[in-house]
């Protein structure tokens, strides 16, 4: 990533999701969101879609290291109603003290995490003992979508900001050491093949 960030995909995220923030995806943020409680830590905000919907929280974290994506989210930080606070931290490397986080939120964000594993290990660190890992995520289909995921994922990743349409995140969930406390697949609408099928996750570290 350049040190201006993807700025060109940082502009044009927001028009290319609009369809689907109005109708599922938007459903499925406000849902998976609304289950954060206490310190919050939300990595890969982009350009802070999931602002509006936090409720009930102490403080949430933002971590967006792409400064094109954190400039817009800076933007939308007035659609808060909870305290916020802007983080340039890559998810691998967060900066935050162990055991210092309630609650995890990814959306839309480990696909394109540079180390998976390294950024789920952070995460279970920073975690508290029984907080809980909040996902929405795109993943690994199976046969020959997944065979087709892994032919374009190196073209993919070029035009789409580093994402990985052929990674199996939810067993990198569960090689990193978190249990699954809830986990639904499902086929959104008018979603291209290649990023299909999608997750809900809630996770919690395992002792």
């Amino acid at each position: 990533m350049s040190a201006k960030g993807h700025r060109v995909f940082a502009a044009v995220y927001d028009r290319l999701n609009a369809g689907a923030e109005r109708t599922w995806l938007g459903n499925r943020r406000a849902d998976l969101v609304a289950r954060a409680t206490g310190e919050v830590l939300e990595i890969g905000a982009g350009t802070g879609a999931n602002l509006a919907h936090y409720r009930g929280v102490e403080r949430v974290v933002v971590a967006e290291p792409d400064p094109a994506m954190r400039a817009r989210l800076r933007s939308r930080l007035d659609r808060a109603v909870v305290p916020v606070e802007v983080s340039d931290a890559p998810a691998e490397h967060l900066g935050l003290p162990d055991a210092s986080i309630d609650t995890v939120v990814c959306t839309l964000v480990l696909c394109s995490v540079a180390d998976p594993g390294a950024t789920l290990a952070e995460l279970r660190r920073v975690l508290r003992p029984g907080g809980q890992l909040l996902v929405l995520e795109h993943v690994r289909g199976e046969g020959h979508r997944a065979r087709w995921q892994d032919r374009v994922t190196p073209l993919w990743r070029r035009v789409g900001a580093g994402c990985h349409p052929n990674r199996d995140t939810l067993a990198a969930i569960e090689r990193a050491g978190f249990h699954l406390e809830h986990q639904e697949s499902f086929d959104p609408p008018k979603v291209p093949a290649i990023i299909r099928p999608f997750v809900e996750i809630v996770a919690r570290p395992g002792s």
